[in-house]
């Protein structure tokens, strides 16, 4: 019988969707539960972006769109990249995608040989590890604990690009933990990038608009221009916007870089629909004021969170400024036993699935980003629901034994 690719047996359903799609079963089921699990931002666009995707309706050819992107969104981009610091794009710089994901794919497909090597700190975003394997990449984690703020160091950095990997992949803010690297910060991982020249800068940079206590979004661009003819940035209107179904994702890139996954568009995805790229020009482009009412509004959540973890007896949680999660140590609940349930918990998927059967409240556990003493709570849900589920949870840790 026909067998599978070989490479199948490197790929696996992302853990961040199995766990969503349980939930899904158990409140299908009738039972009450409340999701911190899934990073979808739980509001909608300007009424700005539909009036863009009806006028493109009314007009629409019923034909084919740009492997790039469709003209006026790549305006709309070049502009968005300018505000962030960006400056001297063309549009040959740019590539859109399917969600930032499928263009994290693309650049995976079009930098990396089986073979080669990708670098980024741990804890991390799922799904890099899963396309690394996909593409027959090793990985090269660089651990970054609890105890130094979930944030990679500049000796670290260091020591790994001395490795020469083909890719070094940096998220700021970053999922799962929350962090943000501060201007200094930025400016000290930069000067090392700088002085190893053989590897490919990729930064994911999707949560660039969701920034708190005056931080700031800092890039290492602004502090080593050098750096440009290898560097890649990516984003996405998902989490800005409250458009994570709409599906778009972009990158800048040099533009043998970009035109490569212009090619890889032509032969996976050809473009995007004409009607989404009319709503995401008219999001970049239009008026800002939902994004910045929504940061201001997960920074308040935040510190809601904050409040609640605080007073659970051994969790600890470095504070989050940036994107709307949280990403708590919990190891103290490790070889417990949980009361109610007369579970004992032996590590972080054990005790998501006890929070979960026992009191009603999905987390994803933090092995799957990397980290296994921990779990990451997605705080992007209503006030009430927040606030019911943080209770739980401390109920649930009150009850161990």
């Amino acid at each position: 019988m026909p067998q599978l690719a070989r490479r199948m047996g490197q790929a696996k359903p992302s853990a961040i969707m199995v766990i969503a799609e349980k939930t899904r079963a158990l409140k299908a089921q009738g039972r009450d539960i409340i999701s911190f699990s899934i990073g979808v931002p739980n509001f909608l666009p300007g009424e700005h972006v539909y009036a863009a995707a009806r006028a493109a309706l009314e007009k629409d050819s019923g034909q084919y769109g740009s492997n790039r992107g469709a003209d006026a969104l790549l305006d709309a981009m070049l502009a968005h990249f300018e505000r962030n610091g960006i400056a001297g794009l063309t549009r040959r710089n740019l590539c859109v995608g399917i969600g930032a994901k499928q263009v994290l794919y693309n650049l995976a497909e079009a930098l990396l040989d089986p073979g080669d090597t990708i670098a980024f700190p741990t804890p991390f975003w799922t799904t890099y590890a899963d396309i690394a394997a996909i593409v027959g990449a090793k990985t090269l984690l660089l651990p970054c604990p609890p105890e130094q703020d979930y944030k990679l160091t500049p000796a670290q950095l260091d020591a790994a690009l001395a490795q020469k990997p083909k890719v070094f992949l940096f998220n700021n803010p970053s999922n799962p933990t929350g962090m943000v690297y501060h201007r200094e910060e930025i400016a000290a991982l930069a000067a090392v990038m700088a002085r190893h020249a053989d590897t490919w800068i990729v930064l994911d940079d999707i949560y660039n608009r969701m920034v708190f206590d005056e931080v700031g979004y800092h890039n290492v661009l602004a502090f080593e221009p050098s750096l440009r003819d290898r560097t890649i940035v990516v984003d996405s209107l998902s989490k800005t916007y409250g458009m994570p179904g709409w599906r778009v994702g972009f990158a800048a890139a040099p533009e043998h870089v970009a035109q490569a996954m212009v090619t890889l568009n032509s032969n996976h995805i050809t473009s995007l629909p004409e009607v989404v790229s009319a709503a995401a020009a008219a999001a970049l482009a239009g008026p800002q004021d939902i994004p910045a009412a929504q940061c201001a509004g997960f920074a308040r959540k935040r510190d809601v969170v904050l409040a609640a973890l605080a007073q659970i007896p051994g969790v600890r949680c470095p504070r989050p400024e940036g994107a709307f999660y949280a990403f708590p140590d919990v190891s103290v609940a490790f070889g417990r036993t949980h009361g109610p349930s007369g579970r004992l918990i032996g590590n972080d998927v054990e005790l998501c699935e006890a929070l979960l059967e026992s009191a009603g409240v999905a987390c994803v556990p933090g092995s799957a980003f990397g980290e296994p003493r921990a779990l990451r709570i997605s705080y992007a849900c209503p006030d009430a629901a927040l606030a019911e589920g943080l209770a739980r949870i401390q109920k649930f840790f009150a009850e161990f034994e």
